[in-house]
């Protein structure tokens, strides 16, 4: 019988999987836009890429409120429901904090962008792809924990790798930049691109713990 009341126990993993891969498409779409975002060299550039950045975050909230819906209305769930409400706000995290930068350097305006910022963009990036890939296989890692090991592996280097680009900016910074206003803006730019990394191997500690669980 169609829309029994036993249709609301079976898993909603034809809901949760899609929408948390919908935030992962999110998350790429502002990665890219971000690389632009940090070469942009004039102030009406900036607010465009921030105003096409600022969208995608709307739509990512939109996802994550989503999720939460289906977190409410659903007795079985493919993991626990902590699991999967802090898997969408961690990858929702990643997305506020690419709007964050994006939103300071179209408000500072500095008048210049340190190579650094590219080399912090291209990370985000990557780990971006790191994301799409683990969230692709979460239906499967009960079953295949490995599955994801290796992406696991290289969002922990690519954090590592941004507190190393984001600590040699700060020493460059503080012994060559004289304006102080220059080096706040700067320093606050860049620090919103080392969290998103931050933000993305939270992620990944997410599912290590889901992993945990089920192993």
């Amino acid at each position: 019988m169609k829309n029994s009341v036993f249709d609301s126990f079976k898993p909603k993993e034809s809901k949760f999987f899609p929408l948390l891969r919908q935030m992962t498409d999110v998350i790429a779409q502002v990665s890219d836009l971000i690389i632009e975002c940090v070469q942009v060299t004039n102030h009406t550039d900036a607010v465009g890429k921030y105003k096409q950045i600022k969208d995608l975050e709307r739509k990512g909230d939109e996802i994550q409120n989503a999720v939460f819906e289906e977190l409410n209305n659903s007795f079985v769930t493919p993991f626990d429901r902590e699991d999967i409400d802090a898997l969408s706000g961690r990858l929702d995290d990643v997305v506020d904090l690419i709007n964050s930068c994006a939103k300071r350097i179209m408000l500072y305006s500095p008048k210049s962008i340190p190579e650094s910022a590219i080399s912090l963009a291209l990370l985000v990036k990557s780990a971006a792809e790191c994301l799409a890939k683990i969230v692709a296989k979460l239906d499967v890692i009960k079953k295949n924990p490995g599955i994801v090991k290796e992406e696991l592996s290289q969002l922990e280097a690519i954090e590592n790798k941004a507190d190393d680009v984001y600590e040699h900016f700060l020493i460059d910074l503080f012994e060559n930049e004289k304006d102080a206003i220059e080096v706040i803006k700067l320093k606050d730019i860049l620090h919103e691109l080392e969290r998103a990394t931050d933000a993305a191997e939270s992620v990944g500690k997410v599912v290590k713990m889901i992993i945990i669980k089920y192993s």
